[in-house]
């Protein structure tokens, strides 16, 4: 499918072949019939991303700040390469869209393929012949409702947000500052409610428009709005403001409350310069509001990614709500869009489109794009011409699924760079992602549907990088194809989990050697290897490992018990099987307490002190914690045995004690061993379809996280059988 995607990093606009998304069970796939460009948004991604780094970050102190410290903490090697991995990743454009729904997920009942529906959400309802939109972020059409208004009903929702906010009464008197897209569609909503509008524009064609929406009266300067409002109000002011212009001035919200009458409300849509003027504020005693997006529901994943409506009774008008209301408009005639369409391009020009918006030539408001529903559209996607055929032994065929931050910064590249490794086929959820990554890394197809590694007879491996919960089926399912398996950490989620996955390697070992093994990378940085090498070779160990994690609020999904098993599961692995590695050990019994947070956001099991006894008589402590401050160094770990003392810090700086001595080594910058344990992994699979983790140091590791899990819910020690 074709898709619009900007560089990061230039802002450049292409037109892109990319595969169409992939449907999970609470989403429908739909094709685009059309889309609207919201000028305004839009613009300003593009004008953001147009500018150089250092511009960036003048314009996103924020995210500048979190760059610098992160370069102190892990060094700047690694920073530069987390954050250009980032800015090279593709955005897709878009939010408000119509279509057909062409594919329907397993949990989804609320719609069947054929229906016409409005779609919403960045990264969601793009600008793209196919979107992939979770059932909450879509509505049905009324059928007398073309396309060409239905690609408003997102746009409309955030306008119908705003007046929601504002609670206006019948016949109440409401200033709308900017007649853009927004504040026209504002009008009409609020016309329709009953009250009596006044428009503020510099644009004369728009206050024009307004006035034909209904705008009792309209102004096209500060001076003449102050004038307008006080003859059609009696000097009594207007009872509440909404502000739908877009502006770093804080002109708009100056002129609000000059406007907006005594214990009145301004209400803030657009966005606009919040240097608020308190006098006058402090002095009308005005009430401030902020209208976020298209309603509640906005930014809760569980609510837009997990299909979880709020309770009608309680949350009577959430986003998925409001589209509803705006589609009722539109059919009832109360909302009118198609005079806003001053232009139309057919989806092959959009380029075309946005020239038009970034030049600023010519007078727009609706820019609407325009779909052929009847296209074919291909699954897989060839990027490059596919790598020569190869000798097992020689060189390992490489189909990699999920291509996230983390992937791209610290996996993928060490792959291209492995002459061992043919990359073959890419997969990832969304096309976008897919062809970038694809391009960049050098595979030779890219596709969004998983089974199209396991159909492919020449690959021999399948390098797994996505959500925690699939990791299991995803191995299962490519253990049984006969292929190796590489699965970012953890392995599995859940203790059956642990049992089916153990189970598909053994029976895929029945019919010829394969390879399972774990994104654990730690045991193989060089620190690591160096610190091993100092140790006594059978003396019994203490480790006592200590973690200064940042905080992931309990609202995302890691936090899900079977979606990301959470820090115990998803993270916690690495330093348990670290231990593993350095004693050599298996875990005989693990006794585990948490901290009692008292906070809705932040997890008790975030914040641990794990101790696990091994069966060689070593003993080792984590203390794994969320509750610090993230400038802190993250890991240190000390090592005690046989009259020697290892000290590892952040993997920067290695120091070790023995014989009354004292040897350091320190490096500029972090290795946690991806690029040792890549390299390793595929000489393992190529050469003797092992696992360079033996299947026991895996399976014990999760065992003794899980024994952890059991441990703190029970206050009691867990032995693993």
């Amino acid at each position: 499918m074709i898709q619009v995607l900007q560089d990061t990093r230039s802002g450049e606009m292409t037109l892109a072949e990319v595969p169409p998304p992939a449907i999970d069970a609470k989403s429908i796939r739909v094709r685009t019939a059309a889309s609207l460009i919201s000028a305004g948004t839009e613009r300003a991604m593009i004008d953001l991303a147009k500018k150089s780094l250092a511009g960036k970050a003048r314009a996103r102190p924020d995210l500048a700040r979190q760059v610098i410290d992160k370069a102190r903490k892990e060094g700047v090697v690694r920073t530069v390469k987390t954050v250009l991995s980032r800015l090279e990743r593709p955005m897709p454009l878009g939010y408000s869209a119509a279509g057909v729904v062409e594919q329907v997920g397993a949990q989804v009942t609320e719609f069947k393929v054929g229906d016409r529906v409005a779609i919403a959400g960045a990264g969601y309802a793009n600008h793209a012949e196919v979107n992939c939109v979770p059932k909450n972020l879509a509505t049905h059409i009324p059928s007398d409702v073309p396309f060409s208004s239905a690609c408003y009903t997102t746009v409309a929702s955030i306008a119908m947000q705003g007046v929601r906010i504002a609670r206006p009464e019948l016949g109440e008197f409401v200033a709308v500052i900017g007649q853009g897209l927004i504040g026209l569609i504002t009008t009409q909503i609020l016309v329709a409610n009953g009250c009596r509008v006044i428009g503020i524009d510099p644009d004369q064609s728009k206050s024009e428009l307004a006035m034909r929406f209904g705008a009792e009266a309209c102004a096209t300067s500060p001076e003449e709005a102050t004038r307008v409002v006080h003859r059609v109000t009696g000097g009594r002011l207007a009872d509440c403001s909404v502000i739908t212009a877009a502006t770093k001035s804080s002109g708009p919200i100056e002129l609000a409350g000059e406007l907006t009458r005594r214990k009145g409300s301004v209400i803030v849509v657009g966005a606009v310069g919040m240097d608020i003027p308190r006098d006058i504020y402090y002095k009308k005693e005005l009430d401030l509001r902020i209208s976020m997006s298209y309603g509640p529901g906005r930014y809760d994943p569980q609510y837009e990614e997990g299909g979880v409506d709020y309770p009608y009774d309680y949350v009577r008008w959430t986003e998925q709500r409001n589209m509803e209301s705006v589609l009722s408009l539109l059919n009832s005639g109360r909302l009118e869009v198609e005079p806003l369409t001053t232009h139309r391009f057919t989806f092959e020009n959009a380029l075309d489109a946005y020239s038009l918006i970034s030049d600023g030539k010519e007078p727009h408001i609706g820019v609407i794009l325009e779909y052929d529903l009847d296209k074919p559209q291909e699954e897989v996607v060839t990027v490059a011409q596919p790598a020569a055929g190869h000798e097992r032994r020689e060189r390992l065929s490489v189909g990699f699924v999920g291509a996230g931050n983390y992937a791209a910064a610290f996996l993928l590249p060490p792959l291209q760079k492995n002459e061992a490794a043919v990359l073959s086929t890419l997969v990832t959820a969304t096309g976008l992602n897919a062809e970038q990554k694809a391009r960049k890394f050098g595979f030779a197809t890219c596709t969004t549907q998983f089974d199209e590694l396991l159909r492919d007879d020449a690959l021999d491996s399948v390098f797994i990088a996505t959500r925690h919960s699939t990791h299991a089926d995803f191995s299962i399912r490519a253990l049984e194809a006969g292929k190796h398996v590489f699965v970012e950490k953890p392995l599995v989620v859940t203790p059956e989990q642990l049992v089916a996955v153990e189970a598909a390697w053994k029976s895929a070992n029945e019919s010829k050697p394969t390879g399972l093994m774990v994104g654990l990378n730690r045991r193989f940085a060089p620190m690591v290897q160096t610190l091993r090498s100092q140790l006594s070779v059978g003396d019994p160990m203490q480790l006592i490992y200590r973690v200064n994690s940042g905080h992931i609020p309990t609202s995302t999904w890691l936090h899900e018990e079977e979606e990301g098993g959470g820090m115990l599961v998803g993270e916690m692995c690495h330093f348990i099987d670290l231990m593993v590695y350095l004693t050599g050990a298996s875990p005989l019994r693990v006794h585990a307490s948490s901290m009692q947070m008292r906070s809705h956001d932040m997890a008790d099991t975030d914040n641990v002190a794990i101790t696990v006894s091994f069966d060689d008589g070593s003993l080792g402590t984590l203390n794994y914690n969320t509750a610090g401050d993230k400038a802190a160094p993250k890991e240190r770990l000390e090592v005690f045995s046989g009259g020697r003392v290892g000290l590892l810090d952040d993997f920067r700086e290695l120091t070790i004690y023995a014989g009354g001595k004292k040897t350091r080594n320190r490096s500029a910058n972090q290795n946690k061993g991806q690029r040792q344990m890549l390299d390793a992994t595929v000489d393992s699979f190529r050469q003797s379809g092992s696992s360079p983790i033996p299947i026991g140091d895996l399976v014990a590791t999760m065992r003794a996280v899980f024994a952890a899990r059991d441990s703190i819910r029970s206050g009691q020690a867990i032995d693993i059988s």
